[in-house]
């Protein structure tokens, strides 16, 4: 919803932000990030955070946090607490404020608006738990989870049951990608507006590049099954002669480490403020897993890095094939080496990536959400579910 002079919002807005859980640093966060410039004198609601762990912006902000939170390693196995969720949503008392902005990957879009609030739902996914990805987050984990896996079956299906009979306290939904706009209409038959999240572009082409023989391969984001580090894993395997630096860390990671060869090195995570310098050393920066949408191929692009990702959900949306970097379409290690090669024989000029990254630029990003929040203001509501019920 491009516009040249975004509207004023009203003053004096009392607005809640509704996050799913803040225990890591990732593209969900970002977009919390911006939602807090937005709106810096909103309080954020989270169902379990770990202090200190998101970005100074975030941190300053007034938090409240649900019951699962004060539950015994609540931080840390967060993911255990699935069940709980629903019930931990509706706890929140949002009677006083007038917008309830949410940032929704789990249950966030199920938070109980007060009367005469409006309700802007950004969702980055429909529920993966529940709808499309749910045996993703068992594959290649430990015995326990895999000795689990019925019972996520049927903890997903309550949740897809919660899921849809919460819908309508949703006014509006904002989606991530199309890819995630078209997972809306599939599941939720409800409408979205697409706005990519926001790519802080100035800050990470900030740097300069480093000479050639200091490079290296970069992949970056959370090591759990479904990012399919493992692929890239079994991919530098077979390239002896690349060193591929992985920037991250999560439950996968001791398995990964265990398997991996001398040329695949884990770095684990990094202070916030360091990782334009790694996007700054990357050759080339590896994507092999699905996602709704993405931020990190952006910041590579905003780099001037290159891409090889998966041709598949949202980097089809983010990485222009053959210009700032190359899919690979089956999720094998020999096509990721294919992938490779193929970049190798492209003359990737890093100034288009940086020009496409910027069409994502953090200000497009709070230009869109000031028009679609100032339009939702003045829309009409409709009545809202208070309980649910699960047959």
């Amino acid at each position: 919803m491009p516009q040249s002079t975004p509207p004023r919002l009203p003053p004096n807005l009392r607005v809640a932000i509704i996050h799913d859980w803040l225990v890591t640093l990732r593209g969900g966060e970002r977009v919390l990030d911006a939602m807090c410039e937005l709106f810096p004198h909103a309080v954020v609601h989270t169902l379990v955070r770990q202090p200190g762990i998101a970005t100074p912006r975030i941190e300053a902000m007034k938090h409240v946090t649900s019951f699962a939170d004060r539950l015994p390693m609540a931080q840390q196995k967060h993911r255990w607490l699935l069940p709980l969720y629903p019930k931990a949503i509706e706890s929140f008392d949002l009677s006083g404020f007038d917008l309830v902005l949410s940032s929704s990957h789990c249950v966030a879009k199920a938070a109980l608006p007060g009367p005469g609030a409006v309700h802007v739902c950004y969702c980055h996914t429909p529920v993966r738990y529940a709808w499309d990805r749910t045996d993703d987050y068992v594959s290649g984990s430990s015995p326990i989870l895999q000795l689990a896996r019925p019972a996520l079956h049927v903890a997903a299906g309550l949740l897809r049951q919660f899921d849809l009979a919460t819908l309508d306290r949703v006014d509006r939904f904002v989606a991530n990608s199309q890819n995630t706009a078209n997972k809306i209409a599939q599941f939720y038959h409800r409408h979205a507006d697409v706005v990519p999240p926001p790519v802080e572009c100035d800050r990470f082409a900030q740097l300069p590049r480093v000479p050639e023989s200091e490079r290296y391969d970069l992949l970056l984001g959370g090591l759990v099954p479904y990012k399919r580090v493992d692929l890239a894993v079994e991919a530098w395997r077979l390239m002896p002669d690349r060193q591929l630096q992985i920037v991250g860390d999560g439950p996968e990671r001791a398995r990964l480490e265990r398997t991996a060869p001398a040329n695949v090195h884990f770095v684990g995570r990094v202070p916030e403020d360091d990782l334009a310098k790694w996007y700054a050393g990357a050759r080339l920066f590896a994507f092999p897993g699905e996602e709704d949408f993405g931020i990190v191929p952006l910041e590579a692009q905003s780099a001037g890095v290159p891409v090889v990702a998966l041709g598949k959900g949202g980097a089809l949306e983010t990485v222009i094939d053959g210009q700032t970097g190359v899919f690979f379409h089956e999720s094998t290690p020999e096509a990721l080496v294919a992938a490779v090669q193929q970049l190798d024989q492209l003359a990737v000029d890093p100034d288009t990536c940086r020009q496409h990254a910027r069409r994502f630029d953090r200000q497009a990003f709070l230009d869109q959400m000031t028009v679609i929040v100032a339009d939702a203001l003045q829309a009409p509501r409709h009545g809202r579910s208070r309980t649910h019920e699960v047959a």
